[in-house]
């Protein structure tokens, strides 16, 4: 019962946090965006066969429902009349509008790029000074979703305040279209967006830019671990444990409405092994990060794609009661190191992984007054029996297999190098 109440009080207390309050990414947005596989190389074709491609593989019935039309589809200047961005006629001769209508008619939605700065990281123009044109025009386009960057921002940034100002100004630009318009704030953790942007945006990058590398340390990355709350340098080409590692600490500032973004999902987009990218699946989903595929969807792999579609992992990312994973505990172990982090869910369930950094084979105990320590617990939490479901196994063609109970310890689980085990637990009668 205490447990329960807890569960309610938590639920209350999120529901009465300042927040932007448009109605959208009541779950941590997910989709497909184009940055990763084609950069600038875009035009209506990649967007609508992208599109197509995320029905076809079953992805959209999913979730995944976000078509993400990133930088470089603009055109090169304003109208110097009205101040309005178009969209590059070459690259899209049926206008965005017509993109943008047929994404919908397959019951799907659409995000646009730009950038909090005079010109975007692709050197085109951008937003700064001009947020309510383009949060108008994106309105009157039909889109869904803004992923607004932090390129060129003319030296507007340095503390929270210059920061949240900069920012501010294209939510209440967005908020007064009338149009409910995700807006995912790409900031890389810059001046801290956790402590202003959940008032004023759905979603903040807390990192520099993913790359397709596990583990390790990159000087075009200078922060890590702690260091990323409040790194002057956010860099790119970071790892998946080093994002990890600056976000651990965060999910205590997300909430229903507002998440923690750790950047677009690397599956099937380069050098991680399978094993890896199932690590990365399931962490990004126990942090209700988005779910942003940057594949390309016309030649992933199929073991990847079965990856993105574990409906168990996706499901524990999607659940309403959107309570971030916390860390329990981190061991070092050759190598790397062992962790276990758990994540309240609906209805008294809770989800657990435990993730292998290291190169060798693990193997550990997991106690349950470990993972149920402190005053949010009682001890029939810990002492209690769960009925356990492997999410990376399969009952028939549906992920998640029942695999037994346990009462006190789940005994001798076994992590392969950078692998991960994650289950889902409900308190057996």
């Amino acid at each position: 019962m205490y447990r329960t109440l807890t569960k309610t009080a938590i639920v209350g207390l999120l529901g009465s946090v300042a927040a932007l309050n448009n109605g959208v990414a009541i779950t941590p947005q997910m989709g497909w965006n184009s940055w990763n596989t084609f950069a600038c190389d875009i035009d209506q074709d990649v967007i609508l066969q992208s599109a197509q491609k995320l029905v076809d593989l079953g992805l959209r019935d999913l979730g995944y429902n976000y078509v993400g039309i990133d930088d470089c589809w603009q055109a090169d200047a304003r109208d110097p009349d009205t101040n309005k961005l178009s969209y590059n006629m070459d690259k899209f001769p049926d206008g965005i509008k017509s993109v943008a209508d047929q994404i919908h008619a397959q019951e799907m939605k659409v995000g646009i790029y730009s950038s909090a700065g005079t010109q975007t990281c692709g050197q085109n123009p951008a937003s700064l000074g001009y947020e309510t044109e383009d949060a108008t025009s994106y309105a009157d386009w039909g889109i869904d979703l803004l992923k607004y960057d932090n390129c060129f921002n003319q030296g507007q940034a340095g503390n929270q305040k210059l920061s949240y100002d900069r920012y501010n100004a294209m939510s209440q630009a967005l908020n007064a279209t009338g149009r409910p318009i995700v807006y995912a704030m790409c900031n890389w953790g810059e001046d801290s967006p956790w402590k202003f942007a959940p008032t004023i945006a759905n979603s903040w990058r807390t990192t520099g830019d993913i790359t397709d590398k596990f583990t390790g340390e990159d000087a075009r990355c200078p922060c890590k671990g702690d260091e990323g709350l409040d790194c002057p340098l956010a860099g790119y080409h970071c790892s998946v444990t080093n994002i990890l590692e600056k976000s651990a600490s965060l999910g205590q500032k997300a909430h229903t409405g507002a998440w923690n973004d750790l950047d677009s999902l690397e599956v099937g987009v380069g050098n991680l092994t399978a094993t890896q990218s199932k690590s990365h699946f399931t962490m990004w989903a126990f942090m209700k990060s988005p779910l942003m595929i940057g594949a390309n969807l016309d030649t992933i792999d199929d073991e990847s794609l079965e990856i993105l579609r574990n409906k168990a992992v996706i499901d524990v990312n999607q659940d309403k009661f959107g309570s971030t994973a916390r860390r329990v505990w981190k061991r070092q172990v050759g190598d790397g190191d062992l962790q276990l982090w758990l994540a309240a869910l609906s209805g008294d369930v809770y989800a657990i992984a435990v993730l292998n950094t290291s190169s060798q084979q693990q193997s550990t105990a997991v106690r349950f007054d470990e993972v149920f320590r402190g005053i949010d617990y009682e001890d029939s939490d810990r002492q209690g029996t769960y009925n356990l479901i492997d999410m990376w196994q399969k009952d028939g063609d549906a992920w998640g297999l029942g695999v037994g109970n346990a009462t006190g310890t789940l005994e001798d689980v076994q992590v392969e190098p950078f692998g991960v085990m994650a289950y889902r637990l409900t308190k057996s009668a």
